[in-house]
């Protein structure tokens, strides 16, 4: 069937006016039907496409929060750590350190 639509609409392109006025009205209405059909066809891939491209934008924006989170939470061990290592010191610095070491 799309086939047929798309050789029909191909003869259409190289029809004059005077030659699509020489068409019955049968023939016209199957194209115009033809044509409709098409067209409901082609807003539905459309509207899968935007539904898919809308999905995909939302999947950018939360790998993209995701990756914020992680940064976020990178910065609160990289503080806990060092936060640690100066306790570390002066654990060592009032007490020594219990194995000799600086």
């Amino acid at each position: 069937m799309i086939m047929r639509f798309y050789e029909e609409i191909n003869k259409v392109q190289h029809m004059d006016e005077k030659e699509l006025r020489k068409l019955s009205r049968k023939d016209l209405l199957e194209l115009l039907l033809d044509v409709t059909k098409e067209n409901e066809r082609l807003k539905k891939r459309i509207k899968a496409y935007e539904e898919a491209l809308e999905d995909k934008t939302i999947r950018l924006e939360e790998s993209g929060n995701i990756a914020e989170a992680a940064l976020k939470l990178n910065e609160v061990f990289e503080a806990a750590q060092e936060a640690a290592d100066q306790y570390v010191a002066n654990v060592k610095r009032l007490y020594g350190d219990p194995y000799g070491r600086q």
